[in-house]
Parts: structure tokens; sequence; C-alpha cells
């Protein structure tokens, strides 16, 4: 699915792939579905540091702890080009050992953060999972809403990003996943009723 703005053509779709396979989704950038703390566990986070190394958590937690909504940007460890950096988005966290949860507010606010990132960074190409919904709690819907919508404000003001990709876990025997077509059905939405 491709959006124009400003007359330049800008790449917005969907793929069903592990968040860490470069060669599948060929970005520059990788989002990590961070907490606040920035420590990497399990979901995107575990696969990105199997695939980046240990040292990219170095590099992250030596940032935080960061406000949830916001995102630190480290680099992509050991994974291939041309991946050239991880940005760890925080859509939900912790205070006092209370868990955050996410939220459309928190999913928005750490999607621009990354896009500004892209742009300070001059990465055009990013991969985005879907933000907070995991254990930060979040329904898919709510997470495509926050996450399509903030894009598309972020490329309409002007930016070198050419691409974005959002990433979903393969649905397996069905065909199709279901979590997939709910970004599809956003991006048509906000991108074809613009």
């Amino acid at each position: 699915m491709v959006a124009m703005h400003d007359k330049n053509a800008v790449t917005v779709e969907v793929i069903e792939a592990d968040i860490a396979d470069v060669p599948a989704l060929g970005c520059q950038a990788y989002v990590n579905a961070a907490n606040n703390e920035l420590w990497m566990g399990a979901g995107v986070a575990g696969a990105l540091k199997r695939a980046a190394g240990d040292a990219v958590e170095r590099e992250a937690v030596e940032q935080g702890p960061i406000d949830v909504g916001d995102a630190v940007v480290t680099s992509a460890g050991q994974m291939p080009a041309p991946a050239r950096a991880i940005i760890h988005a925080a859509a939900m966290g912790f205070t006092d050992r209370t868990q955050i949860y996410a939220s459309r507010e928190t999913v928005a606010a750490a999607t621009r953060h990354v896009l500004q990132l892209c742009d300070e960074h001059a990465l055009t190409s990013v991969a985005f999972p879907a933000l907070g919904t995991g254990v930060g709690g979040l329904e898919i819907e709510d997470c495509a809403v926050a996450m399509v919508e903030a894009v598309h404000e972020h490329l309409a003001t002007g930016s070198g990003i050419v691409r974005v990709v959002f990433v979903v876990r393969g649905s397996g025997l069905s065909g199709q996943s279901p979590r997939a077509e709910v970004f599809r059905s956003e991006i048509a939405r906000v991108f074809e009723g613009s």
C-alpha cells in the first residue's frame, strides 16, 4: 500500500514476519516494544536481543529510565545490513514496581518519538511491531489507530522516511493474520481517506 505526501511516494505496509528478520524486512531501523527501564525481556525485545546481541541491551539501559511514551536509539549490534539501529520505544513501563499499561496516547507518543529519531539519524526505513499489545495490555485495534495516525501525521509534515513497515507475527495455517488485517484496514482508512 503506497501513500502520497507532497509528491513524494512513501510506502506504508504490513508484513507478517519476525521483527528481527532483516532479510525479510530490509529496513534500517527496527523498533523494540520496550518498557521505560529499557531492559530487554521476552517477545519483541527478546527477538531483537537474540539477533543484535547483549551489547544492545546495555546501550539501551545506559540511557534509561525514560518516560513512558519516549524512545531512545542504539546501534543494531550484530544485525546484518541494512539494519543500522534499534529504537527502543516505551509504550508501557513501571513506576514504583507498579505496571503502567499501554494506552492509545502512550503508543502514539512512542511512535512519534521513533519517527523523530529516524529523521534525526537519517534512517529512511523503519519496522514497527504492534506497540503495547503484549504485556502492555492494549487491544490491537487501539494500537493500530494510534500508530497509523501518528505515522500519517508525521509523514504529512515532511520527513526523510520513505518506508514504514508494520510487522505482525504470521498466522500459521489459517492464511492471513487477523492482526495484519486490522493494520491493513487502518492504513486504508487513514491514508486513502486523506
